[in-house]
């Protein structure tokens, strides 16, 4: 049904505009192979997932997007280690991982923010290097350094209810990109958020992208969010989800907020709702 596989490269160039792809390494840094996943509910076993493959190369942004219950949620959390499939395999950097062993390969961020009510927001984000065994003093430091570049400078002391929901999804997505993993797994991080500053967010979060240059798989229900920020945008079918639908998505690098207007965003996302079975592409 789509326009390309999770596997076919991307051209570098498209009608003459460079690609977003074109920064991409052709170095996978996540491949999942024929993933199968089901759950027990009301006493009866339901599929979640069934025969997904696609990869992620290095420094790639790449959005799932599909319908409630289509198991995007569940995906992050197999890749996160956090759950076993029924089957298939997922490697990291090209080594086939348990989900013993994934855990704590990659960093994860959920829906929501999860910071410590009783922790500062400096502490909040130090707590990914204290985990892994860096001193308080130093990782308090360290985090400390980072406050400008969030938009977060003199609110160090501040406790998580004195912080907006978008202070408080920086502060959280500090803490992930302080573990230092190279992989980052974004569970829908702005749907908290109010439309205007879900979109403030969405702009930061690319500024923020384009200097740190990590991997990014994002779970989207947002079309226009999903388009904005990645590269590819996967698209799964109703419970169980399977990929439908692989909609490469050919927009400059840096994005500005006007991108949206532009006919290449536009025919994007009328490709994306017609996998999704919004509207019909194409004559009547």
């Amino acid at each position: 049904m789509g326009r390309s596989s999770a596997h076919d490269p991307l051209p570098s160039t498209i009608g003459g505009m460079v690609d977003s792809t074109s920064h991409v390494s052709q170095s996978p840094i996540l491949e999942v192979h024929r993933l199968t996943s089901s759950y027990i509910d009301g006493g009866m076993r339901l599929t979640a997932l069934t025969d997904l493959s696609f990869t992620l190369n290095d420094e790639e942004f790449v959005a799932v997007i599909g319908p409630s219950g289509s198991g995007k949620s569940t995906l992050l959390d197999i890749i996160a280690g956090l759950l076993a499939p029924d089957s298939g395999t997922v490697s990291l950097a090209g080594e086939l991982l348990t989900a013993e062993r994934r855990l704590g390969r990659s960093a994860y961020m959920r829906q929501r923010d999860l910071l410590m009510p009783w922790r500062t927001a400096v502490d909040n984000a130090a707590l990914a290097l204290e985990i892994n065994g860096v001193p308080r003093r130093l990782a308090r430091a360290t985090a400390l350094e980072r406050f400008p570049a969030f938009g977060l400078e003199g609110f160090a002391g501040a406790y998580p209810a004195q912080l907006s929901g978008g202070m408080r999804q920086r502060v959280a997505f500090l803490r992930t990109l302080l573990t230092g993993q190279p992989l980052l797994l974004l569970d829908e991080p702005f749907a908290a958020l109010d439309a205007l500053t879900r979109a403030m967010m969405r702009s930061w979060l690319l500024d923020l992208w384009e200097r740190e240059r990590r991997a990014v798989l994002l779970v989207t229900h947002d079309v226009d969010e999903a388009i904005f920020l990645a590269d590819r945008v996967v698209v799964l079918t109703p419970r169980p989800g399977r990929i439908t639908h692989v909609e490469p998505v050919p927009l400059p690098r840096p994005r500005a907020r006007t991108i949206v207007t532009t006919p290449v965003f536009t025919a994007a996302k009328a490709a994306v709702l017609a996998a999704l079975g919004e509207f019909p592409l194409g004559p009547d």
